[in-house]
């Protein structure tokens, strides 16, 4: 049966994670029970995270929908996680099985042993993880190395978050980039467009302003020379002439002529556009498309050119 959402204001809903009733770790999508702040019953949000738990502490904005099937939920269009403060939260969160090497019994043993402070614990004083009966060198290892990387999940998904990435998308350059996330969207976030279907052109240069990139800046306008060139594939076109090309790039770039110019000489002497003429006027292709064009004339040549593998047949 088929839902039929019924979006009311946008509102914001922060509480602790009961349970976690479905969690997708290719996408993020998640299904939580939660109790939330001003609600007497258990509420159902519905959204995005790269990594979730019983016993965080969420931050959602969104809006309430009726679904048909499932009932009233929270649609979270943001999701923002933290480690729990509470010690009936620490609890959860440890015993979840989010941390390899802990489970319910050792969450319960590891409270009791460093109460609030356990995670400062195993952050700063890992040694001291031994201090817990039955916890040895190696299950101690396997702990840190663990909250380590929920760490660094936390420091990119914040990271994402601080620069209007919202958190379907966030969870989407995660997946693609893991540990590399914030190193690659520093150094060239136009790179979410060419490596991240369902992030376009816009969306990227709209974080790049975010990072403090100038709109003359020779990675973006090179982005915005391909994105050009791609938006007139979608219009049937396997390239454009040059005289055509260069004034719709300074119109969506809005950057002046001569640093067009020069940044699609740069494509060109890396390859990423080809040169070439369609009768006498003067185009550019990308480069893959001009690639796929030359083999399919190749190879209808050759066909035109070849033997019939089987004799003539006349119909007549």
């Amino acid at each position: 049966m088929k839902s039929n959402p019924e979006p009311s204001t946008q509102e914001v809903l922060a509480g602790l994670v009961e349970r976690v009733t479905f969690h997708n770790p290719e996408n993020g999508f998640c299904v939580l029970r939660a109790k939330a702040r001003g609600h007497r019953d258990l509420v159902t949000v519905v959204g995005h995270a790269a990594v979730i738990s019983a016993g965080e502490w969420i931050t959602a904005s969104g809006e309430w929908i009726n679904d048909r099937a499932h009932g009233q939920q929270f649609r979270a269009r943001f999701l923002k996680t933290s480690t729990p403060s509470s010690i009936d939260g620490i609890e959860k969160y440890l015993g979840s099985g989010m941390i390899r090497g802990i489970g319910p019994v050792y969450a319960r043993k590891m409270v009791k042993a460093f109460g609030e402070k356990v995670f400062d614990v195993i952050e700063a004083e890992p040694d001291r993880l031994r201090e817990v009966t039955g916890i040895g060198a190696v299950r101690a290892k396997r702990i840190t190395d663990a909250w380590a990387e929920q760490k660094v999940v936390r420091e990119i998904m914040v990271f994402l978050h601080s620069n209007g990435v919202g958190t379907a998308r966030a969870v989407r350059i995660f997946k693609t980039y893991d540990a590399d996330a914030v190193q690659v969207m520093t150094e060239n976030p136009y790179r979410l467009a060419r490596d991240i279907r369902g992030i376009g052109f816009k969306t990227a240069d709209a974080i790049a302003m975010k990072l403090g990139i100038e709109k003359t800046a020779m990675i973006r306008l090179r982005a915005g020379i391909s994105y050009a060139l791609t938006e007139a594939m979608d219009e049937g076109h396997c390239g454009l002439p040059t005289d055509q090309l260069i004034p719709l790039a300074e119109k969506l770039l809005e950057a002046p002529k001569d640093l067009i110019l020069t940044a699609l000489e740069l494509d060109r002497s890396d390859g990423a556009v080809i040169a070439d003429k369609v009768g006498d006027a003067a185009c550019m292709f990308l480069a893959g498309l001009s690639r796929a064009e030359l083999a399919i004339a190749d190879r209808l040549l050759r066909l035109a050119r070849g033997r019939l593998s089987r004799p003539w047949i006349d119909e007549t």
